[in-house]
């Protein structure tokens, strides 16, 4: 318990992130939508926002090498700030992208910070109490955030006010902290090509999971107000795929720890597609209760398949490529993610509402037809590594999730890191913890 309470500090910062980042998606949607945008330009903001994060994972560790922990996060979320109190000053679909690409990038710069000085000082003692915290307020905070857009009006000042009120409140926690930040850590390469030579599946996952996942978060709005969906009724839609994705990670997980693991994904493809097919055969429409099922269902389906491919993938992965590899499949995500929201828009705006599930059935059908493809090519590695959830915030997330040397007989805890000579920082120091 007086481990938790240490890591306090972090724990709240990331609640009022997410909070934050997490309502921008859908106000941005719905204010749009008010102030006459297309669905086209208000898909545009969702890519705006993946283009960011992506940059935002990329330059950060940089920023925070250069300046260090604290005021990398401050400026990060000054920008936050700045982006949300700007939305309703400057009425305009391509002056909203360049924001939503600054609010991308304060959002990634923001947990890698965080899990950045959370890496540092977890160990094998306290790795699985810590992680699970800390997963547990990110997914509540996510859930949390969907409610936002029920009690606010999304054309006024107030709502974007709320906002750029929540980036300020995530600053107190770690900028009135009396401890010293960790040192900053090392951004891991990019290597795409070497993890498609050692898990195809693995990255072709990754890339359905951009494509789709993204286009039910960014444009899942605009598909839930053309079936006639209020503020309140948008919110509860999110929130609902959000709760489906967080109740089935642990017996998804246990799934892919018992079976095949690309069995798994061919499970959960087939269900994505049965989902998708409800949708488009009309049986919801018109029904509230209907569509806030089929998002449930959706995300129970859908969002456990990140962890299930990065999984497989890891299994075959040397032990000294596991963080880079993470790290690359978040990069592809990413690239998907920049393609999706626009894409799935565009198509909502020519074929209507049921044009956002018909995309992605169509994307599960790829990887359904790959996933049996590369099962007919090559066999199950038989050595594993447990299923972890995996979620997609920041390229130093692997180290995080990843476990030090083992523990020796006896051994309580890792042996204390040796000192880097030219950081200036003592041993005492690197072991603080905010608090």
């Amino acid at each position: 318990m007086r481990t938790l309470i240490t890591f306090a500090a972090l724990f709240l910062s990331v609640a009022f992130a997410q909070l934050g980042s997490g309502s921008l998606a859908p106000l941005d949607a719905l204010a749009g939508a008010i102030h006459g945008f297309s669905t086209e330009q208000i898909g545009l903001l969702g890519s705006s926002h993946f283009l960011g994060f992506f940059v935002g994972c990329w330059a950060t560790p940089r920023l925070m090498a250069a300046i260090g922990h604290t005021r990398a996060y401050a400026a990060l979320a000054a920008v936050g700030a700045i982006g949300a109190l700007l939305h309703p000053v400057l009425v305009d679909p391509y002056v909203w992208a360049i924001l939503r690409f600054g609010t991308g990038v304060s959002v990634a710069g923001a947990y890698t910070v965080i899990e950045g000085w959370l890496q540092s000082q977890i160990d094998n003692a306290n790795r699985g109490r810590v992680i699970g915290v800390y997963q547990t307020v990110d997914m509540t905070a996510s859930v949390a955030a969907q409610g936002v857009i029920a009690i606010v009006d999304p054309g006024t000042y107030i709502a974007y006010n709320l906002i750029a009120m929540f980036c300020c409140l995530c600053l107190l926690p770690i900028t009135v902290t009396r401890k010293e930040a960790p040192p900053p850590p090392v951004a891991p390469q990019l290597r795409p090509l070497r993890a498609w030579a050692l898990s195809p599946l693995g990255v072709a996952g990754a890339v359905t999971v951009g494509l789709t996942n993204s286009a039910f978060r960014m444009v899942g709005p605009v598909y839930a107000a053309e079936n006639g969906l209020s503020g309140a009724g948008i919110s509860l839609f999110l929130g609902l795929g959000l709760v489906g994705g967080a109740l089935s990670q642990i017996p998804v997980g246990r799934l892919a720890d018992i079976f095949d693991r690309r069995k798994v994904l061919v499970g959960l493809s087939v269900a994505a597609l049965v989902v998708s097919a409800i949708s488009l055969s009309g049986v919801a429409s018109g029904f509230a209760w209907a569509i806030y099922l089929v998002s449930f269902a959706f995300g129970a389906v859908a969002f456990p398949l990140y962890s299930v491919s990065a999984a497989h993938a890891n299994d075959r992965a040397d032990p000294s490529f596991i963080v880079e590899l993470n790290a690359t499949l978040l990069f592809i995500f990413a690239g998907g993610a920049m393609i999706s929201p626009l894409l799935s828009a565009s198509l909502i705006a020519h074929y209507g509402p049921s044009a956002l599930f018909a995309y992605i059935g169509a994307v599960h059908v790829f990887l359904l037809l790959f996933t049996l493809l590369r099962m007919a090519m090559a066999e199950e590695p038989e050595e594993r590594r447990a299923y972890r959830y995996l979620p997609r915030t920041s390229l130093t997330l692997g180290r995080m999730m990843g476990r030090r040397k083992p523990l020796t007989p006896g051994e309580t805890s890792p042996p204390e890191r040796p000192a880097t000579p030219d950081d200036g920082r003592t041993e005492e120091t690197r072991k603080d913890i905010p608090e």
